[in-house]
């Protein structure tokens, strides 16, 4: 049973040992316990053996369990489990939710009151808890980031699990609905009467700062409205595109269609050893522990003029397919003419509005790296290891100076290789319309890496 503290769980344990054949034996793999509060051993296997090979006790479980043994799982416990069980086809999966803002409030009185499960009506403990808007965006993070993992294990190993929310939990039909999707025979006459509910209170009662509530939700984007929609493919790593100094520590990580010369000249003035590259990701192993000290670096372009740099070398350098499918399929007449300042413009506007579409992969075409996004770039980077610094074009000579520093090594500032002339032909033709065009096509890099107006 996968849950979260204050979700019902207990409640629901309660009632699945109460179907012949079925026996959940609690949280088995909390960090400070083995199945209940302040227990240290279970089927004979104490904590530090537990810890230490986790999937014995799985193993034990079953074979010391008469009929469908389970346990209780939150996101802290123990991550080897949580990854054995999702894998497993044969280990049935129940998802037990409940509104985040009812589990936070719940879990604050919890912790103030020392009162986690009620029996006795009469022993009801009762606080009101000051809300904390921090704390509350913790902890519905740590919920739906839980939530997301198991949705995407289950998606990628096409498997199901039952839902339940915390509401269900009373519904004797629903309940008697999870033991058939468990395979059990047996029904449930009646609840589990022992548990009693908690705080029974509408939720601003519970709280000495209901106003502060209010606020905080106020800031939640609920629906997601804000977000930058992606449909880019994702990209791996392109190790073999790594630059590496032969022995100064230095490794360069190009966004293809930034700086990349100028970048690479610094990097030859700066090791006399001279530099390496085409590295598999075994060589590039090597190559960071023979080194020692090392810093990966990379340099982000603005987005205008990372589109015309691949608008001049990509479509009109004809380095592909792009002028054909563009001329041809989608009919643009693109200018490489910079004597008609006009025409050129319109090509490369037109280029910026059809490069929404191609990155929004709806013109089925590949997307060429020196095109694609920033931000995918760097996201494919991370597969393999992110960069230890993002410098930015603007701030060269600085953000150089700084990683030269922090290897001790003596750097000359860096020299630009053809990107003052690209950016001065860019000038003639660039406008608010364009501008306009390059933000849409771009979004996720000018939002996530704040980019103004070029040359604002």
């Amino acid at each position: 049973m996968f849950a979260a503290m204050r979700t019902g769980s207990n409640f629901l344990e309660a009632n699945l040992n109460m179907l012949p054949g079925v026996t959940c034996h609690g949280e088995v793999f909390n960090p400070h316990f083995m199945g209940k509060k302040d227990a240290t051993n279970l089927f004979g296997i104490d904590m530090d053996e537990r810890d230490r090979n986790p999937l014995r006790v799985l193993a034990a479980m079953r074979r010391q369990t008469d009929g469908l043994a389970g346990f209780r799982c939150f996101h802290d416990h123990d991550a080897r489990v949580i990854a054995h069980v999702l894998a497993d086809p044969a280990c049935a999966k129940i998802i037990l939710t409940r509104n985040p803002l009812d589990s936070y409030v719940s879990l604050r009185i919890a912790q103030a009151t020392d009162q986690w499960r009620l029996t006795n009506a009469t022993r009801l403990r009762t606080a009101k808890v000051e809300f904390d808007a921090a704390g509350f965006e913790a902890h519905m993070t740590a919920v739906q980031d839980f939530q997301v993992e198991l949705m995407h294990a289950l998606q990628t190993g096409g498997q199901t699990a039952f839902y339940i929310d915390y509401d269900d939990l009373s519904d004797l039909a629903v309940l008697n609905g999870l033991a058939a999707f468990l395979g059990v025979a047996g029904r449930l006459e009646e609840l589990d009467s022992r548990l009693k509910k908690q705080n029974p209170e509408d939720i601003a009662g519970k709280l000495v700062n209901p106003e502060a509530m209010e606020t905080a939700l106020a800031r939640l984007d609920r629906f997601n409205l804000s977000r930058t929609p992606n449909f880019e493919p994702r990209r791996g790593p392109h190790i073999p595109g790594f630059i590496a100094t032969a022995g100064a520590g230095l490794l360069y990580m190009p966004l293809r269609g930034g700086p990349e010369a100028t970048v690479r000249h610094w990097m030859a003035a700066t090791a006399p050893d001279g530099l390496v590259g085409d590295f598999t990701q075994k060589a590039l192993r090597q190559w960071k522990r023979q080194q020692g000290a090392h810093r990966g670096f990379t340099v982000l372009r603005h987005p205008l003029l990372r589109a015309y740099d691949g608008y001049r070398r990509v479509v009109l350098g004809r380095e592909g397919d792009l002028h054909r499918l563009l001329t041809r399929a989608y009919k643009l007449d693109l200018s490489a003419d910079l004597v008609d300042i006009a025409a050129h413009r319109t090509g490369f506007l037109d280029f910026l509005r059809w490069l929404k579409l191609y990155l929004g992969g709806q013109t089925g075409q590949k997307i060429d790296a020196r095109l694609a996004s920033q931000s995918a770039v760097l996201n494919g980077f991370a597969q393999f290891q992110p960069p230890d610094l993002v410098l930015r074009e603007d701030r060269l000579t600085e953000g150089l100076a700084f990683l030269a520093a922090e290897l001790g090594l003596s750097a000359p500032a860096p020299v630009s290789q053809e990107d003052a002339a690209l950016a001065a032909d860019l000038a003639l033709i660039n406008d608010p319309e364009i501008e306009e065009a390059a933000r849409d096509a771009y979004q996720r890099d000018y939002h996530g890496f704040s980019f103004g107006r070029w040359r604002d």
